[in-house]
C-alpha cells in the first residue's frame, strides 16, 4: 500500500510560481505511474498532468500545457507539480494519485489559491 502526502500549495499572485510536492510512503513508489488531479469550488475532478513510472512518459491537460512540469525523483520517493505563469482559473485543490494499474491511491489534498 502507498500513502500519498501532498504540500507545498498556498496563496499566490496571477502570474506566479508554485512547486507542489507529493511523498509517498512504501518501497513500491517507482512501480506507480502518478498523476496530479484539481479540483475546483463547483466543478468536477479533473486530470492535469501525469508521469510513468520511470519519468520517460509525461502528458498534461491542455489548459495547463507550456505552464506546468510534471516530474518525479524515485530515489526521493516524490512527484512535483511545477506550476508557472499562474492564473485565478488555476485555483482548485490539487490532489496526487498513484496507480499501479489495478490499485489506486489518492492523497489528501493542498489548496492553491490564484488572486487576480
Amino acid at each position: 500500500q502507498v500513502q500519498l502526502v501532498e504540500s507545498g500549495g498556498g496563496l499566490v499572485q496571477a502570474g506566479g510560481s508554485l512547486r507542489l510536492s507529493c511523498a509517498a510512503s512504501g518501497r513500491t513508489f517507482s512501480k506507480y505511474a502518478m498523476d496530479w488531479f484539481r479540483q475546483a469550488p463547483g466543478k468536477d475532478r479533473e486530470i492535469v498532468a501525469t508521469i510513468s513510472w520511470s519519468g520517460a512518459r509525461t502528458t498534461y491537460a491542455d489548459s495547463v500545457k507550456g505552464r506546468f512540469t510534471i516530474s518525479r525523483d524515485n530515489a526521493k520517493n516524490t512527484v512535483y507539480l511545477q506550476m508557472n505563469s499562474l492564473q485565478p482559473e488555476d485555483t482548485a485543490v490539487y490532489y496526487c494519485r498513484g496507480t499501479d494499474g489495478v490499485n489506486r491511491y489518492w492523497g489528501q489534498g493542498t489548496q492553491v489559491t490564484v488572486s487576480s
